[in-house]
């Protein structure tokens, strides 16, 4: 029974986006708290509602904390159910996950309110870690998933980037630092002093609070402008290159829940799962909408996260497909076009996995190949049924 129960709510918590109501509720409930314990945070700084209203900001920061605190203990309790934990002593796989980053997030949120308690802490401390919930709805947002996972792939380009932009701040403090120095000793009287100008020209702000006053003081200052408005741009570009990219290949974010919970996968290990999450391409059908025409081009295969999917085949034939299953196989094969009209029935999230990239999933994975041919097997009996 509490098996049964643990898995219902690690289904609830943790899968990510599914057609299941419960699911869906959670996700927006807690997702409004959130928002809500943000805008609170903002109002209750204002003077006009620090007074008789602040009774109530206390009362509704206790039933944040109390939702946060269950939401964080069932989050540990359910983790054991995640596929790569399914393995480990469930001590060790509940320690695991309290270290990763989504589960410290959710820790932070809720134990400054506990450690005031034990020792003092300031009003305005306070609130600057009660704003870091909304650091929780990277559990919800797609756009926080995919920027998370942008900045991964991108990370050594950023390095990069950060690396020159250092490099360009370092020069052009010890080159206003030379020219200047006789001139505004307060202001550019050593290179630590003389960074404070430079970050501020380089990144285009220009408080105006210190200014060259030299000749030649101030042809670098326009030279360090110029490159400030390049260098500072690198990492945003590589960012929003790569953000675009990201969207462009999915309609929403891919989850390890979303992937492990597809039945092709139920046997793969952790370590290929994550490879999986990060072949596939998102897709969002329409009702109505036609995935796969008959005689269109197979490219890969295609897995139901969520809705019903109609076959149409070459006799008139109908069936239907549901969340788990999937399609497309025969582009595998070498077969250049389909025989059946793959039409949405629903609103329908597809999960697609180019030929190539399954081929070289099923070359390292046999067993994978097993589970594919077991379900084709079972679903040519079940039309096999129908037609007779």
């Amino acid at each position: 029974m509490a098996g049964q129960i643990k898995r219902r709510l690690y289904h609830i918590l943790e899968t990510g986006r599914t057609p299941d109501l419960a699911s869906k509720v959670t996700d927006w409930m807690i997702g409004g708290l959130i928002v809500a314990n943000i805008i609170a945070v903002c109002i209750e700084t204002l003077p006009a509602f620090q007074g008789d209203y602040s009774r109530y900001f206390t009362y509704f920061e206790w039933f944040s904390v109390a939702v946060f605190t269950i939401e964080y203990g069932l989050r540990v309790w359910v983790c054991v159910e995640h596929p790569p934990l399914q393995d480990m002593h469930p001590l060790r796989a509940r320690l695991h996950y309290a270290t990763t980053p989504l589960a410290l997030v959710d820790l932070i949120a809720i134990a400054p309110f506990y450690l005031q308690f034990l020792i003092g802490i300031d009003l305005r401390v306070m609130r600057i870690f009660r704003l870091l919930r909304f650091m929780k709805l990277a559990h919800f947002s797609p756009a926080l998933v995919s920027l998370g996972r942008v900045l991964m792939a991108e990370r050594r380009a950023l390095a990069a980037a950060l690396l020159i932009m250092v490099g360009m701040l370092l020069v052009s403090s010890a080159l206003i630092y030379a020219v200047e120095a006789e001139a505004q000793p307060e202001a550019f009287g050593s290179i630590p002093h003389a960074m404070w100008w430079a970050l501020a020209t380089l990144t285009t702000v220009g408080y105006g609070d210190i200014v060259p006053l030299t000749p030649v003081g101030k042809i670098i200052g326009g030279i360090v402008m110029l490159l400030g408005l390049g260098m500072f741009a690198l990492p945003i570009g590589i960012i929003a290159t790569g953000f675009a990219h990201e969207i462009h290949l999915r309609d929403f974010a891919v989850t390890w829940g979303m992937v492990a919970r597809v039945p092709v996968f139920r046997h793969v290990d952790g370590q290929t799962i994550a490879r999986i999450v990060g072949l596939l391409e998102a897709r969002s059908v329409r009702p109505g909408g036609v995935i796969v025409a008959q005689d269109e081009e197979l490219r890969g295969l295609y897995l139901i996260s969520s809705g019903e999917v109609e076959i149409e085949g070459e006799n008139g034939m109908r069936s239907v497909l549901r969340s788990g299953d999937f399609f497309g196989e025969n582009a595998l094969f070498g077969a250049e076009t389909g025989r059946s009209t793959f039409r949405a029935l629903t609103q329908v999230d597809l999960l697609f996995l180019g030929a190539y990239e399954l081929s070289e999933l099923i070359r390292d994975n046999p067993q994978l190949a097993e589970e594919m041919n077991a379900l084709m097997r079972a679903r040519q009996a079940e039309l096999a049924n129908k037609s007779s």
